[in-house]
């Protein structure tokens, strides 16, 4: 049985939104598959791309990307170098209707808005070739389940391997951005540690002194917050054993 998905993400999946999907049920256009106890729709893909006249067997993108990236704002030379490198191999190439992306941002940040729109085109079949001069202008790392699975939505990955494109001082950025991080982690550990050892010690402690070092009467007592000498019973004075 094909698996289902929400309404919001066959919204999402469609490229449009919750709202007009649900418009277009009640207008008899596109109903779901199923609905659940909690009134939630259900779709499945195969019913979207038959809704939307596409089947993946025949879906041909048809779009040409050529991308480029650097960290900072700083490195304007950079991009600009990128760019022109990416432009002579299209005119070698004889491509035609490359569109340009430029972005500034980390390869570390997988939430830059130019990265997630491009992955999202990748995924609805839209780009037919993506071009890069540097494999880390896509991401610093991961890039080889990127390149795995782009394919798979029918686009091709093609990486110039242009080592000079690849700023040094980024690769030390990327670096120490992962130090950090490791090293708060390991900050946030040792005093979970230290904390959690000073807990046992004061609960062991406790134990201790209530087992060892206190009669029977007393221990109960400090158990319930009893003062010791009150423990005695009626008729026993202080200093009575």
């Amino acid at each position: 049985m094909e698996s289902t998905m929400s309404t919001g993400k066959a919204a999402k999946l469609l490229g449009v939104s919750v709202k007009t999907l649900q418009r277009w049920e009640r207008e008899g256009r596109l109903i779901p598959v199923a609905q659940t106890d909690r009134n939630r729709r259900l779709y499945t893909e195969t019913q979207l791309r038959e809704f939307i006249g596409l089947r993946q067997a025949v879906a041909e993108p048809t779009r040409i990307v050529a991308s480029c990236r650097v960290s900072r704002a700083a490195q304007k030379p950079d991009l600009a170098n990128q760019r022109r490198v990416l432009e002579e191999f299209v005119v070698a190439k004889g491509l035609a209707n490359v569109e340009f992306v430029e972005e500034e941002g980390g390869g570390l940040n997988f939430k830059r808005k130019k990265f997630l729109a491009l992955m999202g085109e990748i995924g609805r079949r839209e780009i037919k070739t993506l071009i890069l001069a540097h494999r880390d202008r896509r991401t610093r790392f991961g890039f080889e389940w990127f390149e795995h699975d782009a394919p798979s939505h029918g686009c091709e990955v093609l990486v110039l391997n242009q080592e000079r494109l690849s700023p040094e001082q980024e690769v030390v950025q990327d670096l120490m951005t992962i130090v950090h991080c490791f090293s708060s982690k390991l900050y946030g550990l040792r005093n979970y540690r230290k904390t959690l050892n000073e807990a046992l010690k004061q609960d062991t402690a406790h134990d201790v002194s209530n087992r060892i070092g206190l009669p029977a009467g007393k221990r109960f007592a400090s158990q319930r917050g009893i003062h010791p000498t009150c423990a005695r019973g009626p008729g026993v004075q202080a200093g009575e054993g």
